[in-house]
C-alpha cells in the first residue's frame, strides 16, 4: 500500500454505526472514504476494522486440553444447535457457561472463546442463535442481516431454553452462567431478566435491558464497558441505578480509552489486549465465585 493510513476514533465510530445501526455498506464506505481522504485509504482500513477469522485462535481447535462437539437441543422456536466444549478427560459434574455470540453469529472467534472458558474448568456451550433460520452463514454481512430479522422474544426464549438444557445435562453441576459480547452482551442482560435460574451473567458492552424488568434478575451480574463506546455507555447510569434499587449483586467496569469490541482479538483496530486480559481475568474469577 503506497498510502500510510491512520485509524481514527471517527472511523471506528462509523464502523460501529454501520454494523449496529444502518447495515448500509455503500453509505459506510462513502463516509469512510471522506474520513480517510481517499478510496484507496478506505479500502486499506476496512480489513483492520472488520473481524478477520483467519487470525490465529488463542486456544486452537485441536488443543489437547479441551474436547469439543456439536450438540442440539429443543429451543422455544425450533431445534437449537451449538458448540459444546469441556476440559479433556473431565470426570464428574462441572459448572456450565453459555457463550453468546456477537451479531455475526456463531463464528470461529466465538468457538475460540468457548474453548477459553472450558479450559478454566467449565462446560461451555456456544449456541447458534441463527439455528432456527438455518444456521450462521459464512458471510458476516448476511449473518448481521439475519440477526437483525430475528424475533426478539423468540430469541430470548431460545436463550431461556438453553439455560434449562445445560442445567439438565448429566455432566453439568446445575449452576449456569452466561457471557455475551455486543449483541450477545445485550442478550445476557435480557436473559437475566427472564431466567430466574441463571446464576451469573457477564455482559461485554451489551445493550441494557428494560429497567422495569431488572427487578426480575436473580443472577449476579458483571458488566464490562469500553470507555469510548458512547452508544452503549449511554445506558450505564440507568441500568446501574435499577440494579441497585433491585438489590442485584453487580460489578461495573469501564475500560478507559478502548473501543466497543475491545475483547475481539480478530479485529486489529478495536482489540485492546490489556483491557481484554483484565476483563477476562475478572470474568473467569466471577464465574468461579458464583457458579461453585
Amino acid at each position: 500500500m503506497s498510502e500510510r493510513v491512520t485509524i481514527t476514533p471517527e472511523m471506528i465510530r462509523l464502523y460501529d454505526e454501520y454494523t449496529h445501526v444502518t447495515l448500509d455498506r455503500r453509505g459506510f464506505m462513502e463516509k469512510l472514504k471522506r474520513a480517510a481522504g481517499s478510496a484507496a485509504a478506505a479500502a486499506a482500513i476496512v480489513p483492520l476494522l472488520e473481524a478477520n477469522q483467519a487470525r490465529a485462535a488463542i486456544l486452537a481447535e485441536d488443543d489437547p486440553r479441551v474436547a469439543a462437539e456439536t450438540v442440539s437441543w429443543k429451543g422455544a422456536s425450533g431445534e437449537m444447535s451449538g458448540y459444546l466444549v469441556k476440559p479433556a478427560g473431565a470426570t464428574g459434574k462441572l459448572p456450565a457457561v453459555i457463550v453468546i455470540h456477537e451479531n455475526r453469529g456463531l463464528n470461529p472467534h466465538i468457538r475460540d472463546v468457548a474453548r477459553r472458558v472450558a479450559v478454566e474448568g467449565f462446560v461451555a456451550l456456544a449456541p447458534d442463535f441463527l439455528s432456527p433460520a438455518g444456521g450462521t452463514p459464512a458471510d458476516e454481512d448476511q449473518a448481521r442481516d439475519m440477526i437483525g430479522k430475528l424475533d426478539a422474544m423468540a430469541t430470548l426464549n431460545d436463550a431461556v431454553a438453553t439455560v434449562a438444557y445445560l442445567k439438565g445435562r448429566e455432566d453439568a453441576a446445575g449452576k449456569v452462567g452466561a457471557v455475551g459480547f455486543c449483541w450477545g452482551g445485550g442478550l445476557v442482560n435480557q436473559l437475566a431478566t427472564a431466567a430466574p435460574d441463571l446464576a451469573a451473567g457477564v455482559a461485554y458492552y451489551g445493550r441494557t435491558p428494560d429497567p422495569k424488568a431488572v427487578t426480575n434478575i436473580k443472577a449476579a451480574m458483571l458488566l464490562h464497558y469500553a470507555g469510548l463506546d458512547e452508544r452503549i455507555n449511554a445506558g450505564i447510569a440507568e441500568y446501574d441505578a435499577a440494579l441497585k434499587a433491585a438489590g442485584v449483586a453487580h460489578e461495573i467496569h469501564v475500560y478507559d480509552g478502548v473501543n466497543h469490541a475491545f475483547n475481539n482479538d480478530t479485529s486489529a483496530a478495536r482489540y485492546d489486549k490489556a483491557a481484554a486480559d483484565l476483563a477476562w481475568g475478572r470474568t473467569i474469577a466471577f464465574f468461579k465465585a458464583n457458579l461453585a
